[in-house]
This record gives structure tokens, C-alpha cells and sequence, in this order.
């Protein structure tokens, strides 16, 4: 007899597993060495709910060109495109299912998607569906879509 988990409240909602420790951890450090770079050109967004043309999605991380935020205006989903989508995989995640996100980004006007493997300290950078470049922990990372670079060796310590 298969034995089917039930999702939690928390992966319901997002339309995604859980994540876990290393997830959390290499997060954090993306986020970090985009924003100690990058935070005059960008603005940097994680766990952020869209809702792009009722295509919902919460991507680990999303980069969007400078916004005004107001602290106390806030908003649940937002509808535009993020420049960038950032989806790190998480333990009980398949990489068909990153795929899959990665081409509804495009989809949905996302100018650059990266997939974050951490069990290989890789990094995939899509310039868009068919066309991509990886990057291993002893690497730069460069996205030429938003002339961006990091290294990576800080990300997966």
C-alpha cells in the first residue's frame, strides 16, 4: 500500500514544499550577497506571493527594479513580473517540478530565472527557457539579463 504524505498548511498555500535548514541558510546568503551589491539598483523580495495573471506562485527570492516601499502600506500579492525569480530546491522537491517553474516564469514576462541546487553548490541561470548557464561554488555567478555577479563560494559555505 503507497503511503501518500499529506501537504501542510504551509505547502498548500505556497504550492511548494516546505524548506529546510540548508534551504533557509543558502537563502539568506543569495539575498545577502545581492543586496550588500546591489540594494541602489534593486530591490530584493523573499517568499513573495504573485499572482501573475492568476498564475500563483511564491518564489524563494524576486528581484524587481527599485521600489518605494512604504512599511505600513501593504500588499498580499503582487501582480508584476519580477525581474528575476530565484527558486532554491528543497529536500522533498524534484528538479522537474524547479523546470516546470522556471518555464511558467518565462511565461509570465520574468526577464531571468535561477535555480539553486544546493546538494551539488550549483546555481542555474536562465536567460530565458532554452538558454542557461550554471555555476558551481568556486564560481562567479554572472546574470548577464541583469548585470548582476556573485560570488559563490560565501553562498554555500
Amino acid at each position: 500500500m503507497e503511503v501518500i504524505a499529506e501537504k501542510t498548511t504551509y505547502e498548500a498555500e505556497r504550492g511548494k514544499p516546505m524548506p529546510s535548514k540548508v534551504h533557509a541558510y543558502v537563502q539568506m546568503n543569495v539575498g545577502f550577497e545581492l543586496k550588500s551589491r546591489y540594494k541602489d539598483r534593486f530591490t530584493f523580495l523573499s517568499e513573495l506571493s504573485l499572482d501573475l495573471n492568476g498564475w500563483l506562485s511564491v518564489p524563494d527570492l524576486a528581484i524587481y527594479p527599485k521600489l518605494s516601499i512604504d512599511v505600513r502600506q501593504d500588499e498580499i500579492r503582487m501582480t508584476e513580473p519580477p525581474l528575476c525569480a530565484i527558486e532554491i530546491i528543497s529536500p522533498m522537491q524534484s528538479l522537474q517540478e524547479l523546470i516546470d517553474k522556471a518555464k511558467a516564469y518565462f511565461e509570465h514576462k520574468v526577464q531571468s530565472c535561477w535555480l539553486v541546487l544546493p546538494g551539488l553548490r550549483s546555481i542555474y541561470v536562465f536567460r530565458s527557457f532554452d538558454s542557461f548557464s550554471t555555476f558551481t561554488h568556486t564560481d562567479t555567478l554572472l546574470d548577464d539579463v541583469l548585470s548582476v555577479s556573485i560570488p559563490l563560494a560565501d553562498v554555500f559555505e
